[in-house]
């Protein structure tokens, strides 16, 4: 799923920082019983519906309601996008009525947990069939603070790289992607450019649009980081070379940035693009394009993808918690993640949902889609300096906006560094166990 972040980004970052002060010492409950005189709960689940999955939400609560006739869950529009629903999230814990279950994303869960606004998952899930040990480690353990979980995966995403097999063999380059990002800059970005007059070579999301998200694998991959554990390094030499080949990239014509990557790729004028895998069930359904997907290009033994996307949290203050986790639990089981996996485009988050035999049916009907599943063997958790320092990824995203537009990258890099380690020291640091 594609969401912009230019209309709420700002108040996203102001009510997230204030989200320190909202809510602290919420562990006790402070909601109003949902069990009515003949002890039925309703759970109020708070949701964006990522990539329009409104109506499958609603068939996995009808799901979830025939199998648990005591339990009753409302389904409350919380925003459009993953900010929105944190926004409202932040307010409600300042005195309104919480939810039982709310969406949080991969850059906004930490600083409730962090507040102890959401409550740690692990023995509610044990004790309710959650079956904790069966989530995709390399998900599930994102959600991860002082040694407990606060979330489940739930649409969860990788970046991919997508490209147009008919200008890759115009351009007479082997059917795969780049092995790593020197190939691509020294043999694929050009045979592209000259074989294919007017196509951008590559088109990426723009700063408003996530970039940090797409370049967090690249910096990995050129040797980089963000962060070290809870030190900014952008400042860093690696990071900062990192930082200027991808101004090359600008700077040559390889790369371009768009609101809409996939808008340009469908329509024939850019060769490649880095998308999230949500962007599969669309990109496919257009069918003007010949796509082919591959693994982000890194170096044999070096990660160079990150993971992304939202998880399933349950507030402090609910006072349903038992029953919230049956529910998370349950929508996001083996049958009912392949479910809503293969009607977004959005990764599968059990284990066990690989072995399924539909869904090896579904690989061999959709290989793009088998390219996003195996990559999540290849992914690691995102820095801190993106997705746990509140507005982290916001700054990070307007910065290399203005790196792909010729600002200075040493100049650049060290600005962030320099605004967002105080933060970590002040913010974090003091928090951690």
């Amino acid at each position: 799923m594609k969401m912009t972040r230019i209309a709420v980004g700002a108040l996203a970052v102001g009510s997230l920082l204030l989200s320190g002060c909202a809510g602290m010492g919420t562990s006790g409950d402070s909601n109003e019983s949902s069990t009515d005189a003949d002890g039925k709960v309703t759970l109020d689940f708070w949701s964006n519906h990522p990539a329009s999955s409104k109506a499958l939400e609603e068939e996995l609560i009808k799901r979830f309601e025939a199998e648990n006739p005591d339990i009753t869950v409302k389904l409350t529009d919380a925003g459009k996008n993953y900010e929105e629903v944190a926004q409202k999230f932040n307010a409600a814990l300042s005195g309104g009525q919480v939810p039982d279950i709310v969406v949080a994303s991969d850059v906004t869960w930490f600083n409730f947990a962090l507040n102890d606004q959401l409550e740690p998952l692990d023995d509610l899930l044990a004790n309710n069939d959650g079956n904790p040990d069966d989530y995709v480690a390399n998900l599930y353990d994102e959600y991860m603070f002082n040694d407990s979980h606060f979330a489940v995966p739930y649409s969860r995403s990788t970046p991919l790289f997508y490209y147009n097999k008919d200008m890759w063999d115009a351009a007479g380059l082997p059917d795969r992607g780049p092995k790593d990002w020197n190939e691509w800059n020294d043999e694929f970005a050009p045979k592209l450019q000259e074989a294919n007059p007017g196509v951008t070579p590559l088109v990426i999301p723009d700063g408003s649009n996530y970039m940090d998200w797409y370049f967090q694998g690249m910096i990995w991959s050129l040797g980089g980081a963000y962060s070290q554990e809870w030190e900014m390094s952008m400042s860093s030499p690696e990071s900062i070379k990192a930082g200027e080949f991808f101004k090359s990239q600008f700077d040559q014509g390889y790369f371009k940035a768009a609101k809409d990557a996939t808008a340009p790729f469908v329509s024939g004028q850019a060769a490649a693009m880095l998308e999230s895998t949500g962007s599969l069930t669309g990109v496919a359904e257009d069918g003007k394009v010949n796509v082919v997907t591959a693994f982000l290009p890194s170096p044999d033994g070096v990660i160079g993808c990150s993971t992304g996307g939202a998880g399933l949290a349950i507030p402090a203050k609910s006072v349903n918690k038992e029953a919230a986790a049956k529910f998370i639990g349950f929508i996001t089981n083996a049958e009912n993640t392949v479910y809503f996996s293969q009607n977004t485009g959005y990764m599968p988050v059990r284990t066990s949902a690989r072995e399924l035999p539909e869904v090896q049916e579904y690989f061999k009907e959709n290989p793009n889609f088998k390219t996003a599943v195996e990559q999540l063997d290849f992914t690691q958790k995102q820095d801190v300096g993106r997705a746990f320092v509140s507005g982290g990824g916001m700054r990070i995203g307007a910065a290399l906006d203005k790196i792909s537009q010729g600002a200075d990258v040493t100049e650049t890099f060290k600005a962030l560094d320099a605004e967002q380690q105080p933060m970590i020291d002040t913010d974090i640091k003091p928090k951690l166990k």
